[in-house]
């Protein structure tokens, strides 16, 4: 009995050590994420000097925070309204239609044979493996021959195309929507287009809004792209506006407190997007593959 009592406690012990490292592991990539975040909150209260002469991470003297709002919103006749409505219409606007045609994509690759299905599929999934960054000079010479750099077309045709998100929605499609209901659907006189709108694409959407968060994120985040992209200022993502506003700094010192404050405005509406979203997020990853 002692024997097996030592075997259950060791057994315990390690069971316990084993989780409590797992704990501090997530503990510590969670504060690795979170740090520049924390920054940033601070950061949003300090008035110009405190950026310079205090610690990053202490609160401010004062609360500067709605001050240094009204000052970012009005800087150089409110370019920074601007740039935030360019990159809502570029995120929404390129999110929305890439998902649309990865779902399409993957749903047609799931559930129709045609001639060398396989061989397609295997050309787009390649697509995942090319950086982004390799064939952003190509597009901007193709956007060039057309005479569509510097629009908005520019930037939105690139992103519409997500070759990952067809992965996931072929993924999500193959254990969400039975051979059977689309069967069905055909023998009572549903086309193949009404049978995906009607069918496949509702029965796809907690995958359709996974893809939709990841190609959000993404396009919200870009910067190389709309940087080669793009040079009239009043057609600047967040991130290029606020890169501009950076390299002023020596021309203007209050640049570098509307780059934080800016940089701070710009996480809100992807906190308030995927926060309410998260459940849905998640169930997207992971109830295509237990279906």
């Amino acid at each position: 009995m002692s024997t097996v009592g030592t075997q259950v406690g060791s057994g315990d012990r390690a069971w316990w050590m084993r989780r409590s490292f797992a704990t501090l592991l997530c503990a510590l990539a969670a504060l690795y994420t979170l740090m520049p975040l924390i920054w940033l909150l601070f950061g949003v209260t300090k008035s110009l000097p405190d950026l310079y002469g205090s610690n990053g991470f202490a609160p401010s003297g004062g609360f500067h925070v709605w001050e240094n709002v009204r000052d970012l919103f009005a800087q150089d006749g409110g370019l920074y309204g601007r740039w935030l409505l360019n990159t809502a219409v570029y995120a929404f606007g390129g999110a929305a239609v890439a998902t649309l045609v990865s779902v399409a994509a993957g749903y047609a690759f799931d559930k129709f044979e045609f001639p060398g299905r396989e061989k397609w599929y295997g050309l787009v999934i390649a697509g995942v493996l090319v950086p982004h960054t390799a064939i952003v000079v190509p597009m901007y010479l193709m956007m060039s021959e057309i005479r569509m750099t510097d629009t908005m077309w520019s930037v939105l045709i690139p992103v519409m195309v997500n070759p990952f998100g067809v992965y996931l929605a072929r993924a999500y499609s193959s254990g969400a929507i039975p051979n059977e209901l689309l069967e069905s659907a055909r023998m009572d006189g549903a086309g193949e287009l009404r049978t995906f709108f009607s069918v496949g694409l509702r029965l796809m959407g907690p995958g359709a809004l996974t893809i939709f968060l990841f190609q959000f994120i993404a396009i919200w985040n870009n910067f190389f792209l709309p940087m080669v992209m793009i040079t009239n200022n009043d057609l600047f993502t967040l991130g290029q506006g606020l890169f501009v506003w950076n390299t002023a700094v020596d021309q203007n010192p209050d640049y570098t407190r509307m780059v934080v404050v800016g940089s701070a405005v710009a996480t809100i509406p992807l906190i308030l997007l995927f926060i309410p979203l998260q459940r849905r997020w998640r169930a997207g990853l992971t109830e295509g593959g237990i279906k």
